[in-house]
């Protein structure tokens, strides 16, 4: 069942392993790819890594989402349904970190206080 909570955090990983595969970088493709390993390590800072990794996951897909408009717009190409969607990406990459204020995975990593 914590396969399915975690799903969130895997795809977004997914996805974020396919934008830079797309950019050829490779390292950051690599570690992308290999990161939901580490969900497999039960310890308090798994979490943690994950929610500043998320967040700064949106960030690219922010900062993406902002080179492109621009540089449609430069083109005169429609860039609204593009914004969209890498918005709704952006947004649902940063909302996978907040999986882990939930209770099956705070025990799993050992976050609940006695």
């Amino acid at each position: 069942m914590n396969f399915l909570r975690l799903l969130p955090v895997i795809l977004s990983c997914l996805l974020l392993a396919a934008h830079f595969s797309r950019n050829e970088i490779m390292l950051l493709t690599l570690v992308s790819l290999v990161l939901p390993l580490v969900l497999l390590v039960r310890r308090q800072w798994v979490p943690r890594l994950f929610q500043v990794l998320l967040v700064l996951g949106a960030l690219e897909w922010i900062r993406r989402l902002i080179a492109l408009a621009l540089e449609r717009q430069g083109a005169g190409e429609e860039w609204v349904r593009m914004a969209l969607i890498l918005g709704v990406v952006a947004a649902l990459t940063a909302s996978s970190a907040l999986v882990f204020r939930g209770r099956a995975l705070k025990q799993r990593y050992g976050l609940m206080r006695s």
